[in-house]
């Protein structure tokens, strides 16, 4: 049936796209690193469509890059590139608190039981998070760090903003990750602040916030800038 068609093309796409996402995340495909729409389809198995469809959808996230002769590529992020990064994302949660200073509607009323409820989940991610620092668990780390993110902007209403936040994290994170991955032992070196942050937003203590992820921008840029030193 077409229906079932579309929905395993679907499937095919996400699964593709997730499995190539992990591999740039995780250090394996590494930044210039090029491959062709075919290449990928001989490598699962699967038709071109749902591969190509899956690497528009990685280039959409600024996790691939394509060129229109050659197929995709891993980006080759710079250090200036991700000094960037980090200002757009500092000017990104500056504006999402002081939206909350100026009386935006999100975590205002503690009688709505949505608010509370929305927070504890975000702090079951940042405790995730936490614990993946301590061990020095890249890859656990980055997951639950984009999942924290992802729903702790959600719940700010706009989710043009949450969409552009986690784009630049995980951009943050493709960048990152090729001088993280140098370190033979990551423990005690990652952040942490995770619940920290929600801490602070569930007690309305905003100007804290603030101060928590000023804090994670500059631990985050100087441990990539000692590693870029080598």
């Amino acid at each position: 049936m077409p229906g079932n068609g579309a929905v395993t093309r679907s499937t095919l796409r996400q699964q593709i796209a997730d499995a190539l996402r992990d591999e740039v995340l995780a250090g394996r495909l590494l930044p210039g690193r090029e491959f062709t729409v075919k290449e990928i389809a001989e490598q699962y198995g699967v038709s071109a469509t749902p591969v190509r469809e899956a690497l528009v959808d990685l280039s959409a996230q600024g996790i691939l890059e394509a060129d229109q002769h050659r197929g995709f590529r891993v980006p080759e992020y710079t250090l200036d590139d991700y000094r960037g990064m980090i200002q757009a994302r500092s000017l990104v949660t500056d504006g999402m608190f002081q939206a909350l200073l100026a009386g935006h509607p999100a975590f205002r009323d503690p009688l709505d039981p949505r608010t509370p409820a929305a927070l504890a989940a975000v702090r079951r991610r940042g405790e995730e998070a936490r614990r993946a620092a301590g061990a020095g668990d890249l890859s656990v780390l980055i997951g639950y760090d984009l999942r924290f993110w992802r729903e702790l902007s959600a719940l700010f209403g706009n989710p043009y903003l949450a969409d552009f936040l986690h784009r630049l994290r995980v951009q943050s994170w493709v960048c990152a990750v090729r001088y993280l991955r140098r370190l033979p032992d990551l423990r005690g070196r990652l952040w942490s602040g995770h619940t920290e942050l929600v801490e602070a937003l569930s007690r309305q203590d905003f100007e804290a916030a603030r101060a928590v992820v000023s804090a994670y921008n500059a631990h985050s840029l100087a441990l990539i800038e000692r590693l870029a030193a080598g």
